[in-house]
């Protein structure tokens, strides 16, 4: 069977860069068939401001709130793609992960792809969103995937300008790729004892 590694898209403020990674990064991935993805676009969800952890038993969940939980709770692996804003990642991306239930990715492998318009990359969003991974049971792999000066990576069709980011892209995604297949073989043997 194989992995399921969805893209979460961490913003949706109008005019955002990071979308043209992410479909990169999508069109990329759907190319192998060793693994099943899909985008997770935050802006397709609009969560509001949580006030309760989603529960499948809520009297009024938020509207698409159990499809983005379920999708997030079914992955075998996850790839985060979240811009830099103001030395973090966006309010709305932590928003939308609060609302999944404590170590919902527990033993699950997290791909970091930053964006940032700067010339370092998001480093401190990646950080962040490190531990954040790490507190939601998830285990961010080592490489990081930072994209430094998104503006000029990219031109307004989405296409990369520097092709030496299409081989960093693949060795990113065979790290996640490889941590995936290992911890779902894991999984595997502890289920069928």
């Amino acid at each position: 069977m194989k992995p399921y590694i969805p893209i979460l898209l961490g913003t949706y403020r109008k005019g955002r860069q990071s979308l043209k990674v992410a479909e990169w990064i999508l069109a990329r991935m759907q190319e192998r068939d060793r693994l099943k993805t899909e985008l997770i676009d935050l802006e397709t969800y609009q969560l509001p401001i949580m006030e309760e952890r989603y529960d499948p038993h809520m009297e009024k969940p938020p509207s698409n709130l159990q499809q983005f939980c379920d999708r997030l709770s079914q992955a075998d692996g996850v790839l985060i793609v979240a811009p830099e804003y103001k030395g973090s990642y966006p309010g709305i991306l932590k928003n939308a992960l609060d609302y999944i239930p404590p170590q919902a990715w527990k033993h699950k492998p997290v791909g970091i792809c930053t964006v940032s318009a700067g010339q370092f990359g998001g480093i401190n969003c990646l950080a962040q969103l490190r531990l954040l991974s790490l507190a939601l049971g998830g285990l961010p792999i080592p490489e990081p995937f930072p994209i430094a000066q998104v503006r000029e990576m990219f031109d307004e069709q989405g296409q990369v300008r520097d092709v030496k980011l299409n081989a960093q892209l693949d060795g990113f995604i065979n790290s996640l790729l490889w941590y995936t297949e290992a911890l779902v073989n894991k999984r595997q043997m502890e289920t069928a004892r």
